[in-house]
């Protein structure tokens, strides 16, 4: 099968287009033909070895101390069930599947053999491949975090970052949930932000959130770069900062903050579930959540997909099309 080799820290040249074993699913295992995957910032962060100091050591002694001992990257998938091990019952060959790849990674690749217990749900029906290959990672952290916060109805939540593959689906869910939205982007991306549902633009080229007065129940910060001390002057005095992508000053600073007032920092990371997953299904197939793509790569052309979302630009998801050998 073709895939995309992870040959070395750094560049997106080391992102090699090579012909590879093709996996063998064990007994409890699933082999997924991938039709689509995504690039996400964090793979990016990921290639270049750009991680949280408290996290490197683990993650290098993980990922590989000189060169990447993980081969394939891919966070995240779509496709077709090709074979499934004879202790797999709740999946069959044929199934058209969405799914994370978790620590094991693969997804850039023809094919991907993940754990049959693993976080795989059916494709909402309403979906393509592409479409569908867009919601895992993203979504599942912000139904996690937005869960975190009790986002309900009357909820005054300001979202930081409502154009990435996070903040495109947390402003549809905080929308679902009956929250009132103010959303935080550049000014190209104001019509997108607002086809989603927010309520408020902030338009961060021009105006400071932090310096409009208003104040808020929730602020979800879904790429780590709100400030920190205007945020939290932001919150309501029992409100919640919520961070998708948190460093480590940040969670020494929650915890001083959750000592000296009423207000609460979230920093945890979300937990990939398989019923999450199928729950973000129900929502899309009631037509209450999409994805949103912003460009489309063949696998060939992956280290392009990187050096495009690494630029910082993108609205919502940068997908991958995987096309087989033998098809046109």
């Amino acid at each position: 099968m073709k895939a995309i080799i992870w040959t070395k820290y750094g560049s997106p040249d080391g992102l090699q287009y090579k012909e590879v074993e093709k996996p063998t699913p064990g007994d409890n295992d699933v082999l997924i033909r991938v039709n689509a995957t995504t690039v996400t910032m964090g793979d990016c962060e990921l290639r270049k070895f750009k991680i949280p100091i408290e996290l490197w050591l683990p993650v290098r002694l993980y990922m590989g101390i000189f060169k990447p001992r993980v081969k394939i990257l891919g966070q995240e998938v779509s496709g077709e069930v090709e074979a499934v091990g004879k202790y797999v019952t709740r999946l069959k060959k044929g199934d058209q599947v969405f799914a994370v790849t978790g620590m094991a990674f693969g997804g850039y690749a023809e094919y991907v053999c993940l754990p049959g217990n693993g976080v795989i749900a059916l494709k909402p029906t309403n979906m393509t491949y592409e479409e569908a290959a867009a919601v895992p990672v993203g979504s599942i952290n912000a139904l996690f975090l937005l869960r975190k916060g009790n986002v309900k109805s009357g909820t005054k939540i300001l979202i930081y970052g409502t154009s990435g593959s996070i903040g495109t689906i947390a402003v549809q869910l905080a929308k679902h949930f009956g929250a009132e939205v103010t959303g935080v982007c550049s000014t190209s991306k104001i019509e997108l932000v607002k086809s989603l549902g927010a309520d408020k633009i902030v338009d961060y080229t021009k105006e400071d959130f932090a310096k409009n007065g208003e104040t808020y129940d929730i602020i979800f910060d879904t790429i780590g770069k709100s400030p920190f001390s205007d945020s939290i002057k932001s919150l309501k005095d029992d409100g919640i900062y919520l961070q998708a992508n948190p460093r480590l000053s940040h969670k020494l600073r929650g915890l001083w903050i959750k000592l000296t007032s009423g207000k609460k920092v979230v920093t945890t990371l979300a937990t990939e579930k398989t019923e999450d997953l199928n729950f973000l299904k129900e929502l899309i197939e009631d037509g209450k959540i999409k994805s949103v793509i912003d460009r489309s790569y063949p696998l060939e052309e992956m280290a392009e997909a990187h050096r495009y979302v690494e630029l910082g630009h993108k609205k919502g998801n940068v997908v991958i099309t995987v096309e087989h050998e033998g098809e046109a």
